[in-house]
């Protein structure tokens, strides 16, 4: 009878470790806003280079967008300890880069925790509640969906002024634009 016992025993805990298992959880288990870079003269997607995003006083290396790469997304992460988080924008082109031309997007959310599944265990949504942004560079900012959850899809969409101006125009004469690929 132990031995009948023990193998039941046994065999209800192997049940329970295998449907217990992380590997039911297949959705992303993160909630980060996917922010998008657009032309405001033609409201097309576009990919920038020579541009660095970082979170403004955040702890460490914060560089999300390094200039040497060509970027048309990055993640922004929030800070789920603070109701607001800040991001600078630097623009490492030649032409453009001036400190006074750097742009700031500042994002005022409310963290709200959320328990997924027992698999996949619990995270944060935020839900933005306001947003501001400097206009040296970029022209606008657009959040498509307030809600940020673990779906991976663009909820904020960053517009860019961008020209095929030729450089040889005075600089005082014209604006500053991120040129177009």
């Amino acid at each position: 009878m132990k031995l009948l016992l023990h193998i039941a025993l046994v065999a209800a805990t192997a049940y329970v470790a295998w449907s217990c298992s992380a590997t039911g959880c297949t959705e992303n288990q993160n909630s980060v806003p996917l922010a998008g870079f657009y032309s405001m003269q033609t409201g097309q997607a576009i990919s920038v280079d020579s541009l660095a995003i970082g979170g403004v006083g955040a702890p460490n290396d914060s560089l999300l967008v390094s200039p040497s790469t060509s970027a048309s997304q990055t993640y922004l992460p929030f800070r789920a300890s603070k109701s607001s988080t800040s991001f600078y924008v630097e623009y490492r082109q030649a032409s453009l880069n001036f400190p006074e031309l750097n742009d700031t997007l500042t994002f005022d959310y409310e963290a709200r925790p959320y328990f997924a599944s027992e698999e996949c265990g619990a995270m944060y949504h935020y839900l933005i509640t306001r947003f501001s942004y400097t206009t040296h560079l970029i022209d606008s900012v657009a959040v498509t969906d307030s809600l940020i959850t673990n779906i991976d899809r663009e909820s904020i969409k960053i517009y860019f002024r961008t020209s095929t101006t030729p450089n040889g125009e005075e600089r005082q004469n014209q604006k500053a634009y991120v040129v177009e690929k």
